[in-house]
């Protein structure tokens, strides 16, 4: 993958979690909160943190000390 590919699936990818925390924060508003779909969501949006940060390490060049 390119850097330019890298970066905007990076992009996308926190889109997504953005739009999960947004959806987790919906859910547990709501009067009777479905806690096993709030849980599911949050293991997705965990998931997606793991890509964010694998991305990041794939763009941001080693430095060695």
């Amino acid at each position: 993958m390119t850097e330019q590919e890298l970066r905007k699936r990076l992009e996308v990818v926190r889109s997504e979690h953005r739009d999960l925390d947004a959806a987790i924060h919906a859910l547990t508003q709501a009067g009777s909160p479905d806690q096993l779909q709030i849980a599911r969501l949050k293991k997705r949006k965990l998931r997606i943190r793991d890509q964010i940060a694998d991305l990041e390490d794939n763009l941001l060049p080693d430095i060695i000390a």
